[in-house]
């Protein structure tokens, strides 16, 4: 006999098709669709302002494919669940696992609870290729290095389903007591979400939309193209992937669907990446706080909020980290090489606390996701695991030089220096001053100064460096 309703508790795997739980649900006479917005449990700011954003909108789309039966509740998914159990025939709870400690810490009090109540509760892998306890070395001992943990580990374990299509029925068990996501009161009070929302398109067919057009154009030259950060080969899927709008089955499927190259293979070690921060996360519950390499702990970060304010700005005078700054604020994303650059520039120009980058980056990238954007961090920081070594210093004039030969990215973002020539663009307190003259350029007053010197600065990151040794 099948179960009168089950619940479908959709979380980060905001789409119909690759979705476990929804299928599992749907073996029931009807099926709830549920978004629970917990204001309750998380032991951090729950999202950012540019992940309430994308997730407005992105509820509007989910909502709108499940012919806008998507029941929407806020507080605490305990109680709401069992106000529900409490009022209708329900027999089933599924859901996709999310890894954040403070949900993996709910769920299993929210298992306990339904169980007691006699109630069936599964839930299923929405959201990664593999489980991070699955990947181990040998010993049973997480993975350190990117390396090993991707090509031994994953690439030697079982490998990842195949995506599943979207239920071929959907019986909606509907009620009129569902809040609207209007009243979750995602959006801002003062509206920029209008001006960011013109760069991307949210929602499950759009994120299947860009992942087509990706594999027709920007994949075929991913390895090399995607270091260039105004041309269009990478995927931008990110903030898609995130929300669970597609899965990473979809993706590394869908990739291999293509054939086997070097880009193939670079998108899908990508992928690898992602799989690798969860890892961390899983096993370091305090990746965003705390440095995994512990001798980072005595490290001399310097506060200044001069300083960084105007690296949150993009006013720091330096116009390759201006430029993906200001690419981050106006768009809610930023391009991998320039959040290489920025996060350079902040730790080891500025020495400033790597933990206040990636505050930063969780309240204003739409992708702000607590694995990728810890990892990253600790990554550029040098405290990581498989960090990147704490004397690689990215020069941003020579990375700019390298990676925007034409200028066209810094002239994108920063109007005001579109009229000096490429030689001086990425180094502009360089320029003779008929140079500067001839492009309507006044350091100091529309365009800053830089806010260090970047061979003094290198010099004295580097000396800190030495001192934990």
């Amino acid at each position: 006999m099948k179960r009168k309703i089950a619940i479908c508790w959709f979380r980060q795997d905001l789409r119909l098709a690759d979705n476990p739980a929804l299928l599992a649900a749907c073996e029931a006479e009807s099926v709830l669709p549920i978004y629970i917005l917990d204001t309750i449990n998380p032991d951090r700011d729950l999202m950012g302002s540019a992940s309430k954003m994308w997730l407005h909108y992105s509820l509007k789309s989910l909502s709108h494919s499940l012919d806008g039966k998507l029941w929407i509740e806020k507080g605490d998914p305990i109680e709401v669940i069992n106000g529900l159990i409490d009022t209708y025939s329900i027999e089933a709870v599924y859901w996709g696992r999310c890894y954040e400690p403070w949900r993996i810490k709910r769920d299993e009090k929210i298992k306990s609870n339904l169980m007691k109540r006699n109630i069936e509760v599964k839930s299923f892998n929405n959201a990664l290729l593999w489980e991070p306890w699955e990947i181990k070395k040998d010993d049973g001992s997480p993975y350190k290095v990117f390396t090993p943990f991707f090509r031994k580990g994953c690439l030697n374990y079982t490998p990842p389903r195949e995506p599943l299509d979207p239920p071929k029925k959907l019986n909606i068990f509907q009620s009129s007591l569902s809040k609207s996501i209007d009243e979750l009161k995602l959006l801002p009070s003062i509206r920029w979400d209008k001006s960011v929302m013109q760069h991307w398109e949210i929602g499950e067919t759009n994120a299947q939309d860009s992942f087509s057009k990706f594999l027709a154009t920007g994949i075929k030259n991913y390895k090399e193209g995607r270091n260039y950060p105004s041309d269009h080969f990478v995927s931008r899927l990110s903030p898609h992937l995130h929300f669970g709008e597609v899965s990473p089955n979809q993706l590394w499927y869908g990739a291999k669907h293509e054939g086997q190259n070097k880009n193939i293979d670079h998108f899908c070690s990508e992928l690898g990446w992602r799989e690798f921060s969860y890892s961390q996360l899983y096993n370091n519950p305090n990746l965003s706080t705390q440095n995994l390499q512990s001798k980072f702990d005595s490290f001399p970060w310097v506060k200044n909020e001069r300083n960084l304010t105007a690296w949150r700005q993009g006013l720091t005078g330096v116009p390759m980290v201006d430029a993906g700054m200001r690419e981050l604020w106006q768009t809610g994303y930023m391009h991998n090489r320039s959040r290489m650059i920025v996060g350079s520039f902040l730790v080891k120009n500025l020495l400033i606390d790597w933990r206040e980058g990636e505050r930063w980056f969780w309240d204003t990238l739409c992708d702000a996701d607590l694995a990728n954007n810890s990892a990253g961090w600790q990554w550029i920081a040098g405290c990581g695991a498989d960090a990147a070594p704490y004397f690689r210093i990215f020069n941003p004039v020579t990375q700019g030089e390298k990676f925007d030969p034409y200028g066209n990215y810094v002239r994108r973002y920063i109007p005001e220096l579109s009229k000096v020539p490429n030689k001086y663009l990425f180094c502009p307190w360089e320029a003779p001053k008929e140079i500067l003259d001839s492009a309507e350029v006044k350091l100091g007053e529309n365009y800053p100064e830089p806010i260090v010197d970047l061979k003094i600065s290198r010099e004295r990151a580097l000396n800190a460096f030495k001192s934990l040794s």
